[in-house]
């Protein structure tokens, strides 16, 4: 049997187990997410605006320090001050002194040495802090001077830069619409080839309607319908008016080249007279050609039928 002892390191394994791959999960997950998060970033960013952002900060980074260096100049002066009050009351318990020993007053003297001592050890103090915030101040002031030639030298660079990309992006773009793969033409030639398959096919369509009515597959709704039977009488009588104007140009032609025909050597003529070439057959008949006289059929005789 296992041991209560074994069933809980095996369930503590197990538990060890689920959270490891739940924080591999999690990882990979976190993971995926920067990834998109810093694509999609970086593709709304625009490195015009990042540098007009670290501009901004510099120059705000850069008023705090002399915000800084006008509050240390202040201090120092204000401990000027002090020291100037100091050594004047100083000064005037010196004379006090001098004066009271003068009237033999020792105790008054006494006294005014001991306030001129406090005074001098508060002066020797506000020295030290005056000494401190000069140093100090020298030090930001000297900060302050590389920081605003740091700045400038930025905001020379970043004006190349935000005029170096701005350039580069209008290039860019130009070659983009020349070579028809930016979003804008793109579209203009998607719009251009849909107009033009459109009209493809209204004139296909438009043709195949045509041969379909020509055929007679399709009735004209305006004009009636029409069967098979008309259809085929409108082609026969289309056909006999071409009959009749092509006779009616060969006898015009006919016409045009008058024939005569010459007599034999008794003043006979050879067969029967021909038509006088004036005469024009009748419209719509051929114009009928001399026969000879051997195969003329024989002329019927007296009392025959």
């Amino acid at each position: 049997m296992i041991s209560a002892r074994s069933r809980g390191l095996m369930a503590a394994k197990m538990l060890m187990k689920g959270t490891a791959a739940r924080m591999g999960v999690m990882k990979r997950v976190s993971l995926v997410f920067k990834a998109k998060a810093n694509k999609a970033l970086d593709k709304m960013e625009d490195p015009r605006e990042t540098l007009d952002y670290s501009y901004q900060r510099q120059l705000e980074l850069l008023t705090k320090v002399r915000r800084g260096v006008a509050d240390v100049a202040t201090s120092r002066k204000r401990v000027e001050l002090q020291m100037n009050q100091l050594q004047q009351q100083s000064n005037k318990l010196e004379d006090q002194a001098r004066k009271a020993l003068g009237m033999g007053r020792e105790d008054l003297a006494r006294g005014a040495l001991e306030r001129k001592a406090s005074a001098q050890g508060q002066l020797n103090d506000l020295q030290v802090q005056y000494a401190q915030l000069q140093a100090e101040e020298e030090k930001l002031t000297v900060a302050s001077q590389r920081l605003q030639a740091k700045v400038d030298t930025f905001r020379t660079r970043k004006e190349t830069i935000k005029a170096t990309y701005t350039a580069a992006e209008a290039q860019t773009r130009i070659n983009e619409a020349f070579t028809g793969i930016s979003e804008e033409m793109g579209d203009v030639g998607m719009a251009i080839q849909r107009a033009e398959d459109k009209t493809a096919q209204m004139q296909a369509r438009a043709g195949a309607i045509d041969e379909l009515m020509a055929s007679g597959a399709l009735d004209d709704a305006v004009g009636g319908q029409r069967d098979d039977i008309q259809n085929e009488l409108d082609m026969m009588s289309a056909s006999s008016d071409v009959e009749n104007e092509l006779s009616r140009l060969k006898g015009e032609i006919t016409a045009g080249a008058p024939k005569q025909l010459e007599g034999g050597a008794n003043g006979n003529s050879q067969g029967a007279q021909a038509p006088q070439a004036g005469a024009q057959a009748p419209q719509g008949q051929a114009q009928p050609a001399s026969i000879p006289a051997a195969d003329r059929p024989a002329e019927p005789q007296d009392g025959e039928g």
